[in-house]
């Protein structure tokens, strides 16, 4: 047998046995939602969703991943997950929400003293190979952390790739729960060097002390030395990590 046919038949044997990370993927499409609420409005928001709108949400195909309030939250925001089958699905069940008679009955009866919401914000994104199911976990007593990462040109694959062979696993090992990995759906700004993700934590100080051990972990120091070494410098662009801390609501799934 040639060297050609060998290494051919190696292969179709390796792409038969070889674990696929595709394969574990969580196929929905998510969308970020987040909510500016007009000045003064925010429990009143918050009280809408609660007593209505996560529920009718459900009623239409939507599934309710998430709802969280910013630590410091200067501009009253409310930050929230929706999961969906398809982006086509998406539309037709907002279309849907959006001409219940109980959502238009509990919409005007709530404005009827002003707006409650003053901007909104929407994404898309899915899932990561690497990102753990994501589902309801009401835990309870804990703070998030919403990370986003802005990659250097041409670096978000090995960004993934460090996070899928490293990262997820030492900051399970530090104390840190990985909750979900996202990256932007294509043709939305940033979907070239964006990822997104979320932990929780104990509270922040947990929190500062996860990441300090972390940061001082061999293999930690090991993983990202190889992966800037491949790529020519940092896979991140200079500040472009951010971090946020947010508390989930009480209506939350995921608290």
């Amino acid at each position: 047998m040639s060297r050609f046919l060998c290494a051919f038949a190696v292969g179709a044997m390796l792409s038969l046995t070889s674990p696929s990370f595709a394969a574990d993927t969580d196929p929905r499409v998510f969308e970020m939602r987040i909510y500016y609420a007009a000045p003064g409005k925010l429990d009143a928001l918050h009280s809408r969703f609660r007593d209505h709108t996560t529920a009718l949400f459900e009623k239409h195909g939507i599934t309710n991943i998430g709802y969280w309030t910013p630590v410091e939250n200067s501009e009253s925001e409310l930050i929230y997950f929706l999961a969906y089958p398809s982006r086509e699905a998406r539309e037709q069940s907002w279309k849907a929400f959006m001409a219940d008679p109980q959502w238009q009955k509990a919409y005007k009866a709530s404005e009827v003293d002003g707006k409650l919401v003053a901007k909104v914000v929407s994404k898309f994104f899915t899932a990561t190979d690497y990102s753990p199911a994501i589902q309801a976990d009401a835990s309870g007593n804990r703070v998030f952390e919403l990370r986003t990462y802005t990659t250097t040109p041409g670096n978000l694959a090995a960004l993934n790739s460090r996070f899928r062979d490293h990262t997820v696993k030492l900051f399970e090992k530090h104390g840190m729960t990985n909750v979900a990995y996202w990256s932007l759906i294509e043709g939305q700004e940033g979907s070239d060097n964006t990822l997104l993700y979320i932990l929780a934590h104990k509270s922040e100080d947990a929190a500062k002390a996860s990441f300090g051990a972390f940061r001082d972990d061999p293999n930690w120091t090991a993983a990202r030395t190889a992966s800037e070494k491949a790529a020519g410098g940092s896979l991140t662009v200079e500040g472009g990590v951010k971090s946020r801390f947010m508390n989930a609501t009480d209506y939350s799934p995921i608290r």
